[in-house]
């Protein structure tokens, strides 16, 4: 049964994505490849990023970019809780759009076995300093473990490296 719930949300995830970057993202897209990323240094958020693209057999999705740092920044995976769980961290963060409000609705009323996980990945995001609101193009060349440092306290980053996309 779970996994039919969980296979709804992916579903719902797919359908309302496209909408909701058609209707609410006006900005440029960034116009960078996964190529483009992987060329960048080593210890860089736009290395990382790519690498993060090329486990997961993805490209960046073109006006929602920035999901995919978060993704690199908090070490949470696309498993349908992790997502669930980077809305709850985001909404901690200070981040308010209906897409948010509707996936932390919809995904704790589909899926509640995870509410303690969510629970403390808000706890996270709302200890954390405010990142939901930045601009990440022109921090993908910054080193990724400083942004961390700034970001996180040491408790969470010692979390972000134990699922880390660097051993890709």
């Amino acid at each position: 049964m779970k996994k039919l719930r969980k296979q709804l949300i992916n579903w719902l995830f797919a359908i309302s994505s496209k909408i909701y970057t058609r209707i609410y993202k006006n900005h440029e897209p960034w116009a960078i490849t996964k190529n483009d990323l992987l060329s960048y240094s080593k210890e860089s958020l736009g290395y990382s990023l790519g690498l993060f693209l090329k486990k997961n057999n993805f490209d960046l999705i073109p006006k929602v970019e920035r999901h995919d740092c978060y993704h690199v920044l908090t070490g949470y995976s696309t498993k349908v809780e992790d997502e669930i769980a980077l809305q709850y961290l985001s909404l901690g963060n200070g981040k308010r759009s209906p897409y948010l409000f509707g996936a932390v609705f919809l995904g704790t009323i589909i899926l509640p076995d995870y509410l303690n996980y969510y629970i403390e990945s808000y706890k996270i995001g709302k200890q954390a300093n405010v990142f939901h609101s930045l601009d990440f193009k022109p921090l993908l060349k910054t080193n990724i473990e400083q942004f961390r440092k700034i970001i996180f306290s040491k408790k969470h980053i010692q979390t972000i490296k134990n699922t880390s996309y660097e051993q890709v």
